[in-house]
């Protein structure tokens, strides 16, 4: 019987060594997982993009060194891991990105299990250490408006109606007055007021967005932008973001490269200066070249291709949604989806969030690509080419009657309206003489009701007829008892073409910069007659310059006389070689920079304001120590009178 024991006693201790032998010594059981904050506090909820610390801790010291794998629900689907050295007893990660926590296949997870996992080489995996639970919540969403626009154009997404209700998804809009900050992108009341500038509503914009943080306790938010909202969210993620709060960016129709239809109401000193940031001389030149920076946010944008034929888009190239060009979208190096859609439409429509935002708001772990800041790619495209912006004012019972040349070799002309009453009936009447009914098939007649479009009609014609068109606006009955402005011009594709440029897009204040134009058709220069360019100053005042012929172009030299954006429409009249009328446009922007003389006058006077301040307090100083010094010099003569 003793023998038999013994026996048994050796067996049992040769299992258990064996059993030590393969597995690690933190197997043996007691481990335990936890989940910490940036802070090293430790939590059982988080919202879906925080960044959070796994902690794996042993119940004694490991005999040697052993590697722990991390599992986001199965132990194998490593996520992670960390290293728990010799003769120590836990291990932390780097900071872990949550992004995609809340979602699996496009549905809500709202409990996660995270696994500790010891590393092994098989499909399997190694042994499970331990697990914890961890409940994860939606990531807010912050949409933002675009031009002459507020928060209720998200009006279909917010509310408990809106399209993010069934979602769970916590939804803002950028002054809705969930959280402060309003952004000033034109007010469709007091047209010829300011409006901030891309850089002043980007800091709004961070302002919204550490609001929201704060309300939810999220670290990250998804944008999702309309038209120049686009443009404001990537200023916000270049210069205003510090440290990465947007876990991507989803536009919807935002002109990366502006739209030439913004030349409309900037014709009129309209919404200023936010219709100089969206004509394609800043987005390009300017905006594109200096707003690069990712910070490793993934860019998406949505563009509405509805327009195919040139001759039914007024003041941008196709495909396009009538005012902004697929081409304008894609300018810049995203992911690009299309959908046939005007641009009013796209913050609108279900059909858009249902097939292309909602998916992107649900995408999972690993779906998020650190994405790097691109590289500048070659030249634009060519500019299109336009007549000038005609401007006016009509009364009730009065119309005008404009005149717009279309010179020979002019394939398509196509007109655009700026309107935003609507309150004029329009005759078109062809070089022939004779009035033109318009036509959607033939003529790609479009009418869009919203005043805050940059393009109330649009129309145009294949193979015009050169010479004098005339259009003439006529007020209806019923319009506004001071009468209305409008803006109006013609974009042709085929015949004569302006090249115009500036020496420098952003010049510093007092700098010269040549301004030069050359009116050519097929590569040869065309007699001009006048050439002159309108600039018009950041405080919206207007200066008329005369260009001169020098060599085979024209030019003049312009200094910038204060900082801010400038814009320079560069009008060119001259002759086609059947001497038929030539008129031409070309719509630059330039940036004026602060001096550097100015800044280093600014920075001696405060240097001169300090000195003085130092002088002041020196002396008064000096004087309170003699005034002190004298009073303990009269009191110890009184302490020594006997």
């Amino acid at each position: 019987m003793a023998k038999l024991s013994a026996l048994l006693i050796a067996l049992a201790v040769c299992l258990i060594s064996t059993f030590l032998l393969v597995l690690p010594a933190a197997a043996q059981g007691g481990a335990q997982v936890s989940i910490l904050k940036r802070d090293g506090t430790p939590t059982s909820k988080i919202t879906d993009g925080d960044s959070v610390i796994l902690r794996v801790e042993l119940p004694e010291k490991a005999a040697e060194a052993m590697t722990v794998v991390f599992g986001l629900d199965d132990p194998a689907a490593g996520i992670t891991r960390c290293k728990i050295p010799q003769g120590s007893s836990r291990c932390d990660t780097d900071l872990v990105s949550t992004l995609g926590w809340h979602w699996s296949g496009g549905a809500p997870v709202e409990n996660r299990s995270v696994y500790a996992s010891t590393a092994d080489s098989s499909p399997s995996g190694g042994e499970v250490l331990d697990s914890i639970s961890l409940q994860v919540a939606a990531r807010p969403v912050v949409m933002v408006h675009g031009f002459v626009s507020s928060w209720d154009a998200w009006k279909n997404y917010l509310g408990p109606d809106g399209y993010l209700a069934s979602t769970g998804v916590p939804g803002f809009a950028v002054g809705d007055g969930q959280v402060d900050g309003v952004l000033n992108t034109g007010d469709i009341k007091n047209p010829a007021g300011r409006t901030n500038t891309l850089a002043q509503n980007a800091a709004i914009l961070g302002e919204y967005i550490r609001n929201v943080k704060k309300l939810t306790g999220a670290e990250q938010v998804d944008l999702v932008a309309h038209s120049m909202g686009g443009m404001i969210s990537r200023y916000y993620i270049d210069r205003v973001m510090k440290e990465r709060d947007v876990a991507q960016l989803i536009m919807l129709g935002s002109p990366a490269a502006g739209t030439d239809c913004a030349n409309l109401p900037a014709a009129l000193g309209f919404y200023l200066p936010a219709t100089l940031e969206i004509r394609p001389s800043y987005g390009i030149e300017i905006l594109n070249r200096q707003i690069i920076h990712r910070k490793g946010v993934p860019f998406y944008a949505l563009a509405g291709n509805p327009i195919v034929n040139p001759v039914g888009s007024p003041c941008s190239s196709v495909p396009s949604d009538i005012v902004i060009s697929r081409q304008s979208v894609s300018a810049i190096p995203l992911h690009l989806s299309e959908i046939p859609l005007l641009h009013v439409d796209l913050n609108l429509s279900q059909q858009v969030f249902e097939e292309f935002v909602l998916p992107l708001l649900k995408k999972g772990p690993g779906e998020y690509p650190d994405e790097p800041d691109p590289v500048l790619e070659g030249a634009a495209a060519a500019p299109l080419q336009f007549t000038r912006v005609f401007t006016g004012h009509v009364s009730p019972g009065e119309s005008q009657e404009l005149t717009i040349h279309i010179d020979p070799n002019v394939t398509v002309a196509s007109f655009a309206l700026y309107d935003p009453s609507l309150s004029f009936d329009v005759t078109v009447r062809g070089a022939s003489g004779k009035v033109i009914d318009l036509d959607p098939a033939k003529n790609g007649l479009i009418v869009v009701n919203d005043p805050r479009s940059l393009v109330q009609l649009g129309y145009g014609f294949a193979n015009p007829k050169p010479g004098a068109w005339l259009v003439t606006l006529k007020a209806k009955e019923g319009i506004a008892a001071e009468g209305a402005d409008y803006a109006l011009t013609a974009q042709f594709t085929g015949g004569a073409v302006l090249q115009g440029a500036t020496s420098s897009m952003i010049p510093k204040v007092g700098e010269p910069v040549e301004i030069t134009a050359a009116l050519e058709l097929g590569g040869q220069p065309l007699p001009v007659e006048q050439a002159e360019a309108v600039v018009r100053a950041p405080d919206g005042s207007l200066q008329k310059l005369q260009l001169s012929l020098s060599g085979d172009r024209y030019q003049t030299t312009w200094r910038p006389s204060s900082p801010g954006l400038y814009a320079i429409d560069l009008r060119v009249q001259g002759e086609s070689i059947d001497s038929s009328p030539v008129e031409r446009t070309a719509f630059l922007s330039v940036e004026a920079q602060p001096a550097s003389d100015q800044v280093r006058t600014i920075v001696s006077l405060i240097g001169v304001v300090v000195v003085a301040l130092g002088i002041v307090i020196l002396g008064i100083g000096m004087v309170v120590w003699l005034v002190r010094r004298g009073r303990s010099a009269r009191q110890g003569r009184h302490s020594r009178q006997p």
